[in-house]
């Protein structure tokens, strides 16, 4: 059984492959420790958040890759409506408003690759 990656800086993408202001989910990992996070393009900026509705704990999307609202303007979750910001994942609306999503941390590097950057966790040998 694989599991989540560990610490240090993981390549999901390019730029260019998450159309701007719309979201791409990946699986990090296989198994019960899998990772699935979702990252949002807004202009030139990335924003990366646990897959899970903090209402529910379900996946955010229905259809694969489909994690925007209509206007494009929040984060849904499809399951009961709820509608998180972009740059934060706040839920300002549905049964789970005040609430946010786990944020993960993603960033662009030099190249306009869109990678994770996962930290080791403090007092873990390193």
């Amino acid at each position: 059984m694989t599991k989540a990656p560990g610490p240090g800086r993981h390549a999901l993408c390019r730029l260019d492959e998450i159309e701007d202001g719309e979201g791409k989910g990946f699986t990090l990992g296989e198994g019960p420790d899998a990772l699935e996070i979702v990252v949002v393009r807004e202009g030139e900026r990335v924003y990366g958040y646990v897959n899970s509705c903090p209402h529910t704990g379900t996946p955010l999307e229905w259809v694969e890759n489909q994690f925007m609202s209509e206007d494009g303007g929040y984060i849904l979750c499809h399951t009961h409506g709820a509608l998180f910001r972009i740059e934060d994942g706040h839920c300002v609306a549905g049964p789970c408003a005040g609430d946010a999503l786990r944020p993960v941390a993603v960033e662009r590097d030099g190249t306009d690759r869109v990678v994770l950057v996962l930290e080791r966790p403090r007092g873990a040998p390193g």
